[in-house]
């Protein structure tokens, strides 16, 4: 597929250097990559999102291109910094789409200023971590990980061994965070966004329980639970648990330019 042209670039704000790349034209549309990969990540889906919308595309704090001289991640945080990005780019109102440590920035996003988020797409997202996710954090560290996963690291992230490293510590310290992922139902009722949940029911972090509960307590939600989905089923035709991306670019499209009901 051919790429649309793109413009990217680093900006300051809250003590680093925040990479993104702008595509297209038209309202604004945010994605946002998971933990430990980057805004390249969503290179399948750009032709289509970038012919009705402007995509804003940034890595995450420490991914990518972007730095953290804090050496600490947090979602809120997270969400602290993509609205001071949209902020830098004068987007008040926007639309968007996240990918599981995309979503949850997304969660925050939606209860600190739920008036700014218009509608969003929650893939794999999770309202507090179970303890499946738990173990899998307590084994993500540099001495686990394969020399396959090591150079595809390297070719996401720009700025070293070290930032590596840094990711997988800090992926690794989330096992013992219970503060920064805590949305409660009524938490979860503040938020004003219409809503696409997107979940596989073989999600080895996320029961599919946790979907329903979000679907349940958001007040405008959907719910799309992929079959034989697991985490990250928009990029079934890569992982083989999933749907094409083609088919989510298109369903996406439908719920994004829907109406609000009422």
């Amino acid at each position: 597929m051919e790429q649309p042209s793109s413009s990217g670039q680093s900006v300051s704000l809250n003590g680093m250097e925040m990479y993104y790349e702008s595509h297209g034209q038209g309202e604004p549309l945010l994605l946002l990559h998971g933990f430990t990969g980057y805004g390249g990540n969503w290179g399948p889906f750009l032709g289509d999102f970038s012919k009705e919308h402007q995509v804003i595309v940034p890595d995450l704090r420490g991914h990518g291109r972007s730095t953290n001289p804090s050496g600490q991640f947090t979602f809120r945080q997270s969400s602290l910094d993509v609205f001071a990005l949209l902020d830098r780019l004068e987007i008040e109102r926007f639309k968007a789409i996240g990918m599981s440590a995309g979503a949850k920035t997304l969660l925050h996003m939606a209860t600190q200023q739920p008036q700014r988020v218009e509608a969003m797409i929650l893939v794999s997202a999770t309202p507090y971590f179970p303890e499946p996710a738990r173990a899998v954090m307590g084994q993500m560290t540099p001495e686990s990980r394969t020399e396959g996963e090591w150079q595809m690291m390297r070719q996401w992230h720009q700025h070293g061994d070290e930032q590596i490293r840094m990711l997988w510590a800090q992926g690794n310290a989330l096992k013992d965070s219970y503060d920064d992922m805590n949305f409660t139902p009524p938490y979860l009722s503040t938020i004003a966004a219409r809503t696409l949940i997107v979940h596989g029911d073989r999600d080895p972090l996320y029961p599919v329980r946790l979907a329903v509960e979000m679907y349940t307590a958001i007040p405008h939600a959907s719910l799309w639970v992929i079959p034989n989905g697991g985490h990250g089923p928009i990029f079934g035709e890569f992982t083989g648990d999933g749907v094409p991306t083609s088919r989510f670019a298109e369903e996406a499209a439908v719920f994004l330019r829907s109406e609000p009901a009422g």
